[in-house]
């Protein structure tokens, strides 16, 4: 195999889930030019990763297919490795002899449209509409779906570790903060559908009964918030705008992360940390297993139906219940 082209263009979060499958079409063709196209959005994830040996964004204001076809005759194999039509249509456009990709199994028009695109084509199982009518149903996490996936395109030497490149020049850059801290990631979820910010608020006040210091990390959608979190003095640390590589160290540091179903559920998973996930009531039964923190101890809960009073509190006590059960491990 010589040329591989290699399609992600959408979360943050997903790119790392992703990075095994890159691991192991590295390994299974350590001698090919992989090009990784990203978006210039999610290209951090990639910025330091030796699997791939050329990053490329794709561009907005091209057509997914028309910025394909540049690379024609580049490469004998493209994977879209995300069932989006921009990166399936990216993949189609290369004209790569091998074209591989995924849909979801209800998708019954986007299977036949897609063959345009791909000539390997894997069918999910994950369907929200199914899990819900069956909670029983398994669903393969998006790691392994992915990994499957490229072995369909022969790359078979199966790596499983995500991987983030923390470097010793990042944990310096955040060593003020305290070490073995509970980290809060504050995300917007935090503030809707089944849970509010009184709620949330009153929830890092109550982490401080475990006697470890609290250290708030956000996400730049909730800048507005942190004021008021601010006020109520019920973090010790509240850290906002770092880079990329340096909220993943202060996760590393971390005893035990809570977060929201966000991206700083799988970089928590790469960092190697205990994590509690509070995930959306609506399709939890197939979120909680396609994208559950990967190979770290964890805890799962379901956010309430309503920000009903009662339910928020029980809420909060099956997150705080979470966070004990993993620091007594």
């Amino acid at each position: 195999m010589n040329g591989i082209i290699l399609v992600r263009t959408d979360k943050i979060g997903d790119l790392i889930l992703s990075t095994p499958a890159i691991a192991t079409v590295r390994k299974s063709f350590p001698a090919a030019h992989i090009t990784m196209i990203c978006s210039s959005y999610n290209r951090i994830v990639m910025e330091r990763n030796t699997d791939v040996d050329e990053i490329v964004d794709a561009p907005d204001d091209v057509r997914p297919e028309v910025f394909g076809a540049g690379f024609k005759g580049r490469a004998e194999l493209a994977i879209a490795l995300a069932p989006l039509t921009r990166d399936l249509s990216i993949a189609g456009g290369t004209r790569a002899r091998i074209r591989v990709g995924y849909t979801y199994e209800r998708r019954y028009l986007a299977r036949l449209m897609l063959r345009r695109y791909v000539n390997l084509l894997m069918t999910s199982e994950a369907d929200p509409y199914l899990n819900e009518r069956d909670p029983r149903r398994k669903v393969r996490h998006e790691v392994d779906q992915l990994l499957d996936l490229v072995a369909l395109a022969g790359a078979r030497e199966r790596v499983e570790r995500l991987r983030l490149d923390i470097t010793d020049e990042d944990r310096a850059a955040i060593a003020f903060v305290p070490a073995n801290p509970i980290v809060f990631h504050l995300a917007k979820r935090w503030f809707q559908h089944g849970s509010s910010l009184d709620s949330t608020l009153q929830l890092i006040r109550d982490l401080h009964r475990f006697d470890l210091p609290i250290v708030v990390t956000y996400a730049p959608d909730c800048e507005r918030h942190v004021a008021e979190i601010a006020e109520t003095r019920a973090a010790d640390v509240v850290l906002g705008g770092l880079a990329f590589h340096r909220w993943a160290a202060v996760f590393e540091r971390a005893r035990v992360i809570v977060t929201v179903d966000t991206g700083a559920t799988h970089v928590a998973s790469a960092a190697g940390r205990p994590v509690v996930v509070a995930f959306e009531h609506r399709y939890f039964e197939l979120n909680a297993q396609e994208w559950a923190p990967y190979k770290v101890p964890s805890v799962l809960v379901r956010k309430p139906a309503s920000d009903d009073p009662r339910l928020l509190e029980q809420f909060r006590a099956e997150i705080l219940g979470g966070v004990e059960a993993l620091l007594r491990a």
